[in-house]
C-alpha cells in the first residue's frame, strides 16, 4: 500500500527487453536518500516501489540506482511500455504501520490510461484536466481521491469523461507533473472506496 505521497523523482536509465521482448526490465536511477536515507531502513531487494503510481517489485539494488521487472500484462495496462530512457518516475516506497498517511490509501494497482487534456495557470496553481476511460469514470466522483501517475489528488469537478485538478508550484517542482504536457498519457488508479461502493450498488 501506498498513500500518493511522492518522495522522490526518479530516471529510466536503461530499458532491456526480456522473455522474447514482451516483458521488460527497468533500471531506475533514485537519490541516495530514497534508496538508503536516514531514518529509513535501506530498499532491498523484494521490495514493493510505487512507479509513477505502479507497484513494482526491486530485483535489484544498488547505492543509486534499483531494477524492476514489468510482464507483458503491465506494459499493456499501464504507460510503462511507453517509456525511453530519460523518462522522470515518480517514486514512492510502500506504507509502512505508523506512517503519516498523507494522502490517500493507494494500491499501486493501475486502473487505466488517462490523457492529459489541459494545462490552465489558475492563480497561483494549475488546474489541469484529465480524460479517462469511458468504464472508469463513474468512480471519480468531485472532492474525491485520485491518483495520477502515482500522485494522490482532489478531484475538484468532473464533466463526462473529463476531470479537473489543481497542481501548486510544489507538487509540479517533485513530481513528474513538472515535465507533463497536454496529451501526454498518464496512468491512473481510482479511489478504494469508489470502487467497492460501485461493487456493493451492483450486488444490490
Amino acid at each position: 500500500m501506498f498513500t500518493g505521497i511522492i518522495t522522490a523523482l526518479g530516471t529510466v536509465r536503461e530499458i532491456t527487453p526480456l522473455g522474447g521482448g514482451k516483458d521488460m526490465r527497468l533500471v531506475i536511477g533514485a537519490p541516495q536518500d530514497f534508496l538508503n536515507g536516514p531514518g529509513v531502513s535501506p530498499v532491498a531487494v523484494g521490495a514493493s516501489i510505487a512507479c509513477s503510481g505502479c507497484c513494482l517489485t526491486a530485483v535489484t539494488v544498488g547505492p543509486d540506482r534499483f531494477a524492476v521487472d514489468a510482464s507483458a500484462e503491465t506494459l499493456s495496462k499501464t504507460t510503462l511500455g511507453r517509456w525511453r530512457e530519460g523518462q522522470r518516475v515518480n517514486l514512492e516506497r510502500s506504507l509502512r504501520m505508523g506512517d503519516e498517511l498523507g494522502g490517500h490509501l493507494v494500491s499501486g494497482h493501475v486502473d487505466g490510461v488517462g490523457e492529459a487534456v489541459s494545462a490552465t495557470a489558475e492563480n497561483a496553481s494549475t488546474r489541469w484536466v484529465f480524460r479517462v476511460p469511458h468504464d472508469l469514470s463513474r468512480f471519480i466522483a468531485e472532492k474525491g481521491s485520485v491518483a495520477v501517475d502515482g500522485v494522490s489528488l482532489t478531484v475538484n469537478e468532473v464533466e463526462g469523461n473529463n476531470f479537473g485538478v489543481n497542481i501548486i508550484p510544489h507538487t509540479a517542482a517533485v513530481t513528474s507533473f513538472g515535465a507533463l504536457a497536454p496529451g501526454g498519457a498518464v496512468n491512473l488508479e481510482i479511489d478504494l472506496l469508489a470502487r467497492y461502493v460501485a461493487r456493493l450498488a451492483e450486488v444490490r
